[in-house]
């Protein structure tokens, strides 16, 4: 069966709650024990003291540990990468720094792409290297069979506990090859005969098109709040992996306590039922959308998984780790900052907003919102420029959203005899 099938029932049976259709939101913090053996096996499983025999799981006891809502939704967000589990957490951020905190300490080194989300790059960057790890980027137009071998060649490269990567990455939509990556992490483990996290922040594709832990992955990470979610009503996280990964990640989540809460994953298993259609529209939409802006006047470039324009190796990537190219545009406004600018100040249908992923469509400006912490020299030499606008495709009618963008365009063409480059125009004002 399905995932698509399996978000309606997975994991709840109606006779537990009086036989609703829906599981309730179990709204409780404590749960009680039939016998004090059970509750000291329950620790013992939450605890990570001893591993769970066949057939058997870990009963309830406090909803730091887990909760009903919790756990239906994490077993179903496992089935989407057909994985062994997930963890939910209060928010992306939250995910992706207790998996970075679960398998680095002082003195090891994290191999992770670039660009990334700016919270990502700002936890790496200042709080990763304030502890001692040392951050070692590389981007998508890295030689990967190239790095493997300098690594392998390092003599400290025992040093190296985790890969991570994004791709599609933020804001760029650069694809990162998780064949070379995945066999990076199996070449360190081989040599240095100790444990290896290979670790995709596989957002941007969430998770119906891509599949990271088809090409290596142990686990993926998810903000929640995005495509999972697609409501723009809540903040979470996720990560989603092997049965191993999951248990160092949950008893870490355990005592840091950061899972989310029952209603958050109540409100999360509501949305994983129409994730695989909202999608699909979205990405539908976002078809229409790029046809659009590649003949606008006013558009220097358009970055998006599966165009020409994006180069060889970056569609050959696409057409191997992806089914579809996904609802997250990117494009470069002719006009710099204050092109840029103009077609978000005249939004109407879309909203000038950060998050992406929601029904409704967002646009905002990476380059001094998002990834504001990152070096300017960084953010150009990735080709993230300050006239870049990022557009997150909604569920709307694409019609409308094409003839949104182009109203204050079209202005422009009749008031300005420089409309084409949008940097020459005040507003709307007469030049």
């Amino acid at each position: 069966m399905n995932p698509e099938s399996k978000m309606m029932t997975h994991g709840y049976v109606p006779e537990w709650s009086e036989h609703a259709v829906k599981c309730p939101l179990y709204l409780t913090s404590t749960f009680t024990f039939d016998k004090a053996q059970d509750g000291k096996r329950f620790f013992e499983l939450a605890y990570g003291k001893d591993e769970a025999k066949d057939g058997e799981s870990m009963g309830l006891i406090y909803s730091r540990l887990n909760n009903p809502n919790l756990q239906i939704l994490e077993e179903r967000l496992a089935l989407w990468e057909d994985a062994d589990g997930a963890a939910v957490f209060e928010s992306g951020m939250s995910a992706i720094s207790t998996v970075m905190l679960a398998y680095l300490k002082p003195g090891d080194r994290i191999l992770i792409s670039n660009p990334v989300y700016g919270g990502t790059h700002h936890f790496t960057e200042h709080f990763l290297s304030s502890i001692g790890v040392e951050v070692n980027r590389f981007d998508a137009e890295t030689d990967l069979e190239k790095l493997h071998d300098s690594i392998m060649a390092d003599p400290n490269s025992g040093n190296i506990k985790m890969v991570y990567t994004e791709t599609p990455a933020n804001p760029t939509n650069a694809m990162i090859d998780l064949k070379q990556l995945g066999r990076i992490k199996a070449s360190l483990m081989a040599k240095h005969d100790h444990a290896v996290i290979f670790a995709v922040d596989n957002t941007y594709m969430g998770p119906v098109w891509q599949k990271p832990m088809d090409f290596g992955a142990d686990m993926s990470c998810y903000s929640a709040t995005k495509y999972l979610s697609g409501h723009s009503d809540l903040i979470a996280g996720a990560v989603i992996g092997t049965a191993e990964a999951m248990v160092t990640v949950k008893t870490l989540r355990t005592f840091m306590g950061n899972m989310a809460s029952p209603h958050t994953a109540w409100l999360l298993t509501r949305s994983l039922e129409t994730l695989s259609i909202r999608l699909a529209k979205q990405t539908a939409n976002a078809q229409v959308v790029v046809q659009f802006l590649m003949t606008h006047p006013a558009i220097e470039k358009v970055f998006f998984p599966g165009l020409e324009s994006m180069g060889k190796k970056q569609n050959r990537l696409y057409k191997q780790q992806c089914t579809e190219p996904g609802a997250m545009i990117s494009f470069d406004v002719k006009g710099g900052e204050k092109g840029a600018f103009t077609v978000l100040d005249n939004l109407q249908l879309i909203k000038l907003a950060v998050s992406l992923g929601s029904n409704e469509s967002l646009a905002q400006h990476p380059y001094h919102m998002t990834h504001a912490d990152m070096p300017d020299e960084e953010k150009e030499a990735l080709g993230l420029t300050d006239a870049m606008v990022r557009l997150s495709v909604g569920i709307e009618d694409p019609e409308d959203i094409i003839q949104i963008y182009d109203r204050p365009w079209t202005i422009f063409k009749y008031i300005c005899p420089a409309w084409k480059d949008l940097s020459a125009c005040n507003h709307g004002k007469k030049c």
